[in-house]
């Protein structure tokens, strides 16, 4: 049985997560501990216990540690099933994480698999469904995963009631990643989506980003939407051949609309002057799909901790080699070898 120290790190549920994936892929048991020991709140959150839930219907797994706060789970899976499975977070947390931890897993069972996913899809410290669907899975299809999304609604933090599906089609010649030079952009957008708050934080917030990014007001969407709470999210899209990166920032009582759109515009200054295809979250992202795939090699920003410890539980599963390097100020290179 491997063993994973979830202290490690970053120290928080991205290890769980991957630690899942891999175990499922690879057949392999695991016993995980220390869970989230980083977090003000360590243990299993219910996100968390989604994840296993959801990882252990898929796998029929034999499973300890499943409980809320558990900070040790040990984990057995049998061969993944494809099939058609609904699971509800029970809260506002986010569905688009508890969908990655299974989505590799699916994708090599010999059927396609139907997800319905319920809870929140536009919340911090999470990509947004939108991110899903127009930046992660569309790499992902390059690579020869498929996975078809459609949003019912709308849940945003705290009072959730989102829900979306997903189709997962069997894999079929997963090719090796190569993303290391960024083309012009050709397409950008900026998108406000707002819920049960006043039709004027919208307006600022695409005000600021047309202020400071002086992009045409044809390209500025403001976004109102039904949902069970209120909540508000701006997304700044950029794409050109070959890459796509979606900066996403969450708005907050506290923060006024200027700030939430002044903190999304620095953000993707930051990506734009990078020169990189690749953004710092996709980065993170990328690493399961290539590591169980074929490999690769792209170019990014600094790595993450998330991705860092991504890295570091990967090679705890695989004899594999994931090469960090950086090529100059601003650009690091990621390879991944089999």
């Amino acid at each position: 049985m491997i063993e994973i120290d979830g202290s490690q790190g970053e120290g928080g549920g991205q290890i769980f997560r991957s630690a899942l994936t891999l175990s499922m892929c690879l057949g392999r048991p695991v016993r995980i501990h220390n869970i989230r020991a980083r977090r003000a709140k360590p243990g299993l959150l219910r996100q968390h216990l989604c994840c296993l839930r959801a990882a252990s219907q898929i796998s029929g797994a034999q499973v300890s540690g499943d409980e809320i706060g558990a900070s040790e789970v040990c984990f057995k899976p049998s061969p993944v099933s494809a099939g058609s499975y609904q699971f509800a977070v029970g809260s506002a947390g986010s569905t688009s994480l508890v969908m990655q931890t299974i989505l590799l897993p699916l994708a090599f069972a010999d059927e396609p698999s139907e997800l319905l996913l319920q809870g929140g899809t536009h919340n911090g410290s999470a990509p947004s469904y939108d991110y899903i669907e127009q930046c992660f899975l569309p790499v992902l299809e390059t690579l020869g995963y498929r996975a078809i999304p459609e949003l019912k609604a709308y849940g945003f933090y705290p009072a959730g009631g989102g829900a979306w599906k997903l189709r997962i089609e069997p894999v079929s010649g997963i090719k090796r990643l190569l993303l290391t030079q960024r083309g012009e952009v050709v397409e950008q957008l900026a998108v406000a989506t707002s819920s049960r708050i006043p039709v004027h934080v919208n307006e600022r917030e695409l005000e600021h980003i047309h202020k400071k990014l002086l992009w045409p007001r044809e390209q500025l969407q403001p976004r109102t939407v039904p949902s069970q709470g209120p909540g508000n999210i701006v997304s700044l899209r950029v794409r050109g051949e070959g890459f796509s990166e979606i900066v996403e920032v969450v708005g907050e009582k506290q923060l006024s609309a200027e700030r939430v759109a002044g903190r999304a515009v620095q953000q993707l200054k930051q990506y734009l002057a990078a020169g990189v295809p690749v953004g710092e979250h996709l980065a993170d992202q990328l690493l399961l799909p290539m590591a169980l795939g074929n490999g690769g090699v792209f170019t990014t920003v600094k790595p993450s901790d998330h991705l860092l410890s991504n890295k570091a539980v990967i090679e705890q599963f695989m004899d594999i080699e994931i090469k960090v390097s950086q090529l100059n100020k601003s650009v690091w290179q990621l390879e991944v070898n089999k």
